[in-house]
């Protein structure tokens, strides 16, 4: 599925208000969400031939979904014994939270699952969830809300429970 094919998506959606909508092509899957703030959520996963990391969730308003292809999953990677370092999949601004007047995804001693948001990073007015590819302890949050992150520079730590 390419991106001309998610922007038509896109306007079918809008032009028939229809909330939600989920289709299989090419050997992927892909569910676009309106959510009540009138942004839409898109879930896709990789191809299902393949071992690939756990689905990626975007929200994008309909206009800039042109970029969601930059959007990758973190790489953790082993620093110390059964600590994780989550690092960030792009160059965006850090946001803890899903906005300014809601509660943090996580905090130090947050004991997080798998598939859990820990952040999202924004990169060209597309919001990118962060999920936890493990469970553990938050220990360590190395950004601050709002700060911009570099691609692969690390913004959480976790211990592996």
């Amino acid at each position: 599925m390419n991106i001309k094919e998610i922007k038509e998506l896109l306007e079918l959606m809008a032009d028939h208000n229809v909330s939600e909508i989920e289709i299989e092509k090419d050997n992927m899957k892909i569910k676009l969400r309106k959510m009540p703030n009138g942004k839409i959520m898109m879930e896709h996963g990789q191809p299902m031939t393949a071992m690939m990391p756990p689905i990626q969730t975007v929200v994008a308003a309909p206009a800039q979904i042109a970029s969601v292809s930059s959007a990758a999953a973190a790489v953790p990677s082993a620093v110390e014994d059964g600590v994780t370092i989550v690092r960030s999949p792009m160059v965006g601004t850090f946001y803890a939270a899903p906005a300014p007047d809601q509660p943090a995804y996580v905090s130090v001693g947050k004991v997080v699952k798998d598939g859990d948001v820990l952040c999202i990073i924004e990169a060209m007015k597309l919001m990118n969830e962060i999920k936890a590819e493990g469970g553990g302890t938050v220990t360590e949050i190395l950004v601050q809300n709002g700060q911009t992150v570099e691609y692969d520079q690390p913004i959480l730590k976790i211990k592996k429970a």
